[in-house]
This record gives structure tokens, sequence and C-alpha cells, in this order.
């Protein structure tokens, strides 16, 4: 009887250390979906603002980073040139998404004030890259959009409530067209807050084709 409580005693002791061991492993070394992305290169920055520019990033986006390196690179900044640009970047990255490794790849992020990153990347990961597959293997067979040119619809300068602080902002309207169309937005309004120099998205939200319920 003492011989069998032993060996219970151990098998239990064994599968104790297996589980500590396991949630070890989970939480420290395995790897995690989100964390799986997609290695690029710099291959451009404005290094004051912290906007980089990858090499996998389209043409579009190339074009349009360029066209914000310029407009930040002047003495005096014209904020409203700079909210138009910045707005622009925004889609073309975030709708861009044959280019994006897999559903955590989530574009656009940089652009986002700090406060809200969490909540913007868990609400596009429950909606446009919701059914994103994975690209590790570069074998993916999934038409995806890729945005092909935008246009600023309007834009004006208000205020924006942040915490207690009334901030400056500026509301961007916008629209675009894909290379392929796939049924993804083609409308939004956005919304940037100023904060010392830079500009950062606080809110979008998507506007619907007029006539359309």
């Amino acid at each position: 009887m003492r011989k069998r409580y032993k060996c219970f005693l151990t098998i239990i002791v064994v599968l104790i250390i297996l589980i500590i061991a396991i949630t070890l492993y989970m939480r420290f070394f395995r790897k995690h979906p989100e964390e799986v992305t997609n290695i690029s290169n710099v291959v451009n920055n404005i290094s004051k603002f912290n906007y980089t520019l990858d090499d996998r990033d389209s043409e579009l986006m190339k074009e349009e980073f360029n066209n914000l390196k310029k407009i930040l690179d002047k003495e005096n900044i014209d904020y409203l040139e700079y909210a138009k640009s910045l707005s622009k970047l925004f889609v073309i990255d975030l709708y861009t998404i044959e280019n994006k490794i897999n559903k955590y790849d989530i574009g656009s992020i940089e652009y986002i004030l700090d406060s809200e990153k969490d909540k913007f990347r868990n609400i596009i990961l429950d909606s446009i890259y919701e059914n994103v597959l994975d690209n590790s293997s570069h074998e993916r067979e999934q038409e995806l959009p890729a945005v092909k040119s935008i246009n600023i619809d309007e834009i004006i300068e208000s205020e924006y409530t942040n915490g207690e602080n009334s901030v400056q902002s500026y509301e961007v309207k916008l629209s675009w067209d894909y290379i392929e169309e796939l049924g993804y937005d083609n409308k939004a309004l956005i919304t940037l807050i100023k904060e010392d120099e830079k500009l950062f998205v606080v809110e979008y939200n998507q506007l619907k084709e007029e006539g359309v319920e």
C-alpha cells in the first residue's frame, strides 16, 4: 500500500512539473501568431517623426511617402498638407493587404496615437483582416486588395477633446480605388490630432457610398 502511494505521488509530481514546463514554454518561448510577421527592409525613413517605408510597400505608398518627406523637410510645416498626406498613407497601407504576411500584419499602426493602437488593432483583426490567410511560405492563393489611387475629398480644421484637453485636429474625407475591386471599403473619414509637432490618427470611420444603406 505504501509503495502504491509513493508511485501515485511520483506521478502527481511529474505531471505538475510537466504542466509548469509547458506553461513556461507557451509564455516565454513559443511565438504567438501576431509575432509571425514578414521580415522587411526599411528603404526610406523620416527619422524626426519615426515614419518608415519598407521594401514591400506599394509604388503608390512609396510615392506618397516621398511627398510627406518633402512636406516635413520644410522649415515651416504646412499642417493641412501634412494631414492630407498622412491620411493617404494611412489608407494605402491599411487597405493594401496583398503585401501583408498574415492577419496580424496590420498596416498603418505607426500612424495611430499610442493610446488607441490596441483598440484599433482589435477592430481591424475582427473586420478587414479577419479572413486574411497566412503567407509565411509565399504560397498564399487568395485575392487581396491593393489601393491603386486615392483622393482627398474634404479637409476641415477643428478641435478634438483628448481627455480633459482640447487639441488641434483635422477631419479628412477620402475616397480611393483598387487595382481590382473585391468589395472592400472605398470611403472614410479620418480624424488626426496634433501633439507637439506630430500628427496622429485618433479616429477612423468607414463611409458608405451615397444612396447605399
